[in-house]
């Protein structure tokens, strides 16, 4: 059931907007057509959306820590 809003919900863009490997914006975490259908979905549509976007981001930072750790070489101790 859709909760009755008072405000509008304000788009997650950055204003970055450059598409990814994976197809999402590499700001704000939406598709494209997350990006083009925005103005025009409900307000229990654009939450679902601002959720998922929150997801993919913190999917893509893992993944970028990840990676940084798996690519660093570690520091060797000096008295060993």
């Amino acid at each position: 059931m859709d909760q009755l809003e008072f405000f509008d919900i304000p788009s997650p863009c950055i204003g970055v907007c450059q598409s990814g490997k994976s197809g999402y914006c590499t700001g704000c975490f939406r598709s494209r057509d997350e990006r083009l259908y925005w103005n025009q979905a409900t307000p229990y549509a654009k939450r679902i959306i601002i959720k998922a976007c929150q997801r993919r981001k913190s999917i893509a930072q893992r993944k970028k820590n990840s990676d940084a750790a798996a690519t660093t070489p570690k520091q060797t101790d000096l008295f060993d």
